[in-house]
């Protein structure tokens, strides 16, 4: 399977700067996957599709302001760090910019030294393990001192951090958001509740696979990058027992569907648990837990695109996509949402 399959036209206008106005009045664009037929709503009309017995499942990671600017110490050359993954307690996974300046031993300088790093060691997919210094309560001095780590299509900036969150976002780890979700109120979840539609929630710290593209034309040689999951027994019986019922399991997002298609079985069954993902779904995939998908509108030639491709059919996707274009919907992760049932 080719890398060229899943790339598609986008005008740069159609890239979403900032957020929509309000969360709940962004697109819908409704795929039927067994059909193909495409239908154009506004998010808030999601809950029509759902029926009573149904469980959503969303996503709870917290983004951290992850967006550290320094300088580099001797020389007070400027270094970007995005803070990715946590290695031990006061040592980092990073990308840094420009990497070339960082070597080990070299040691950056943050907020006149209310921080430092020193790098120690490098990652597998070229980034730099960082280990920090400082007086006082790290993710104090991160709140203060870092920015949201924005994606690099996004150059306008971002006032307001709450809207890179999800309003149900409670555990923080993240180095992105898991935007599907961005587009839900607590009203929209209320009206959703007393439908009859259960509610349960994971948790996936969305990290470095969000950024790495797939840079192999056979897309089978990708690695993905593992990321920290859990999933309360609370959680997996709420879907478990929802899948006994014969309601569906309306996944919001593609971390939700990652980590709830590495948490079950071929039995279909959820198991509880905590662990490390690297969980690739491309075309092909047969999955076991996911009935409705519920996403952006992903990357050209991305895993997510993939993802999406297996769950609907690369073909009805793309063509969905086209519709998108061709109808201004905004994309990616500020960008309009689909539903695909």
């Amino acid at each position: 399977m080719k890398l060229s399959d899943f790339d598609y036209y986008l005008p740069e206008e159609l890239i979403a700067q900032e957020p929509a106005a309000f969360r709940d009045r962004s697109r819908l664009l409704v795929l039927h996957r067994d059909t193909g037929q495409t239908e154009h709503r506004r998010f808030s009309d999601c809950v029509n599709y759902f029926s009573p017995g149904d469980v959503l499942v969303l996503n709870n990671t917290r983004v951290i302001p992850a967006r550290l600017i320094g300088v580099k110490e001797g020389t007070g050359a400027r270094i970007e760090v995005v803070l990715l993954k946590r290695a031990a307690l006061n040592t980092w996974e990073a990308l840094v910019k420009p990497g070339k300046r960082v070597r080990p031993g070299t040691r950056i300088i943050f907020g006149e030294g209310m921080l430092a790093a020193e790098a120690v060691g490098t990652t597998e997919a070229g980034g730099r393990v960082l280990s920090f210094s400082y007086d006082g309560v790290f993710e104090d001095i991160l709140d203060r001192l870092g920015q949201m780590p924005l994606p690099p299509y996004i150059r306008k900036e971002l006032h307001d951090r709450e809207r890179y969150q999800t309003v149900y976002a409670r555990f923080p780890g993240s180095a992105a958001a898991p935007t599907a979700g961005l587009h839900f109120t607590p009203e929209l979840l209320e009206r959703i509740r007393n439908s009859g539609i259960h509610t349960a929630e994971l948790l996936l710290h969305v990290g470095l696979g969000t950024f790495r593209p797939v840079k192999t034309e056979n897309i089978l040689e990708h690695r993905m990058h593992a990321e920290y999951y859990e999933i309360s027994p609370q959680a997996a019986a709420a879907v478990n027992r929802a899948r006994q019922e014969g309601g569906r399991i309306i996944s919001v997002g593609t971390t939700t569907t990652r980590t709830l298609e590495t948490v079950t079985g071929d039995d279909g069954m959820v198991r509880p648990g905590s662990g490390w993902t690297d969980i690739f779904i491309y075309p092909g995939y047969r999955f076991k837990a996911v009935d409705v998908l519920i996403t952006n509108f992903h990357l050209p030639k991305s895993t997510l695109l993939m993802l999406v491709s297996a769950f609907a059919g690369r073909e009805k996707v793309l063509e969905a996509y086209r519709q998108a274009v061709s109808q201004g919907y905004r994309f990616f992760s500020f960008g309009d949402a689909m539903l695909i049932v």
